[in-house]
Order: C-alpha cells, then structure tokens, then sequence
C-alpha cells in the first residue's frame, strides 16, 4: 500500500493529481441562508497558490478521483480555520492528493462558515453543508465508482470538530434533504480537533464564531461533542500534539474516553511535539501520523 512515501511525495506534490470537479452543495436554495449581496467570498494567496478561503456563501465539494489502484474508499476532507476561514490548501487540497497516492478518492468540502450575516441559525450552517456532502457522495457513489459503506471524514482543528459534529448528530433534521441516504460517516478522522465548547478545553475563537459571545448551556452541550457521542458513533482515529496551546489536547482524549465509554472502536497518537496546525506532519514524530492512518485502514478492512 506504501507505494509512495509522505517524503516523496512532499517533493512531487505539484506533479499529482489535480482536482477532477467542483461540485455545488446546495443546487437551488441554500438552507436558512440570508440574502446579502455585501458578503463576498474572500481568497488568499501565497506566491501565487491558493491558501486560504473565507467568507464562504456558495458552499462546493471539489473532487479528487484516485486514478491509480482505486480502493472504492472515499475520504470527505473539512480543512480547520477556527470557524473564520478554511485553511483549504494544506488542511484541504494538499491531504486530498495524498490520498489519491493510496487509491483513495477525496472530497473537499469548501463549507460556509457561521455568520448571523448570511445564516439564520450560524451554529447549524455548516453542519447542514456537511450532512448534505455526504449524502451527495453516498447517492453518486456508483457514478464515482465507491463502496457507499466505505465513506468516510476527516477533519483539522475545526473541521475537526464540524467533522466529529457530524459523528455525533448525523441523524440530526437541521434541513430537508431530497437525498434519501444516510449523512452516517463509515469511519471519521480527526487531526487535532476541537472536540468540546466547555470552558477550559475549547477554543475559544472557534466557540465564538460557532455559538456567539453569550451561548447558552444547552447549547454549549449540544455543541461539545464528548458529551454526544453514542454506540453508533463511527469508529475514530485521533491524532494530537501534547503541546498543542491552541486546542488542548485534552479535546481528544475527552473524545476517545467517551468512545470508549460507548464501545465504540478508536485509536488515537499523541505526539510530544508540534504545537497546532501541523497538517499531515513537519516534526521528526508527528509526519508519521499519516502512515499510521494507512495501517489502521487495513486494519478496518477500509483498504483492500
């Protein structure tokens, strides 16, 4: 399966696959969306490659077909960005091609990102984008050439926690869907994630920009996705850096005790080092995270 190392592919990365399609969520009206022709979609560029996305109104999932040895696996990608931006490059593109090398077809979803401008209920903005990714995956998964059971997620920082959102409320009616399939993952992958909104362990901006300056406490249950899980939670690999100062990691093993609590099978990496935002990996320790998630994919059978 490693037919091309993490290193490798770090040096040929511009050679690989590009993205197949860009596809739109929402194909008429966007759920409790607001009309305001004053909010724009913003990008940012470095050195003239795509960094960042913010300001989000037309929600997509872009499309990257593995071409090489296709394993029907599927991996739906929600880069971080702390609920104000999408880091869509390297929690996004970057991670999608990587996955291509391992015949695994990737999804990224450009989600909108809660804004009371644009949404009437910014908290369920973008998990109506994520429900609904899903389910356009899972109904064109013949079209796509997928085994609709082998559909997963993965999620940086705070698509980390839209992504365990969607482990825990993916039964949840927060729009009408005419997709008739369901928005359960098969399998979930969270990299550094923000997991909780309580006091002391979130952070603080992506709770902010999810739930308002005041949320109330249900709400902030609701939201704090360790308090959320079930036996049907999708099994879990983790990934975290001990010295992460920006989301504690104690998000993580709060998440792995309460899927543990409830039989369900996870597997989680801590690392000693590497602070926040490390993508698929920079340090001497943490670069070998993506490698691991390979080995936990043949152990599920997710990977022939």
């Amino acid at each position: 399966m490693y037919r091309i190392s993490l290193l490798v592919w770090l040096l040929v990365s511009g050679l690989l696959n590009a993205q197949d399609a860009e596809i739109a969520i929402w194909k008429d009206h966007i759920p409790g969306s607001i009309s305001n022709p004053n909010y724009q979609e913003e990008q940012q560029f470095k050195d003239g490659e795509i960094r960042g996305v913010s300001k989000v109104t037309e929600p997509t999932i872009s499309v990257f077909l593995a071409k090489e040895n296709p394993q029907q696996t599927a991996v739906i990608i929600f880069p971080g960005g702390g609920y104000s931006h999408l880091s869509i490059n390297k929690e996004g593109y970057k991670v999608a091609q990587w996955l291509n090398t391992q015949g695994i077809s990737a999804f990224v979803v450009k989600y909108r990102l809660p804004d009371a401008s644009i949404m009437e209920n910014p908290a369920v903005g973008p998990l109506q984008d994520a429900q609904e990714a899903i389910r356009i995956i899972r109904a064109n998964a013949e079209k796509y050439h997928l085994d609709p059971s082998k559909i997963g997620i993965l999620g940086f920082s705070a698509g980390g926690h839209l992504a365990a959102t969607l482990s825990t409320h993916f039964d949840e009616e927060v729009y009408t869907s005419a997709y008739k399939v369901s928005a359960r993952p098969d399998f979930s992958i969270l990299i550094y994630p923000v997991i909780s909104m309580q006091e002391g362990i979130t952070h603080q901006g992506s709770k902010d920009h999810l739930l308002g300056k005041k949320p109330s406490k249900k709400t902030v249950t609701h939201f704090s996705n360790e308090t959320q899980v079930t036996a049907n939670t999708p099994p879990t690999f983790l990934v975290h850096a001990v010295d992460d100062s920006g989301v504690p990691v104690e998000n993580s093993i709060n998440y792995l005790k309460a899927l543990k609590a409830h039989g369900v099978k996870a597997e989680m990496h801590l690392y000693e080092n590497g602070g926040h935002g490390f993508g698929l990996g920079r340090q001497v320790t943490n670069n070998q995270w993506p490698e691991a998630l390979l080995k936990w994919f043949q152990l599920h059978k997710i990977l022939k």
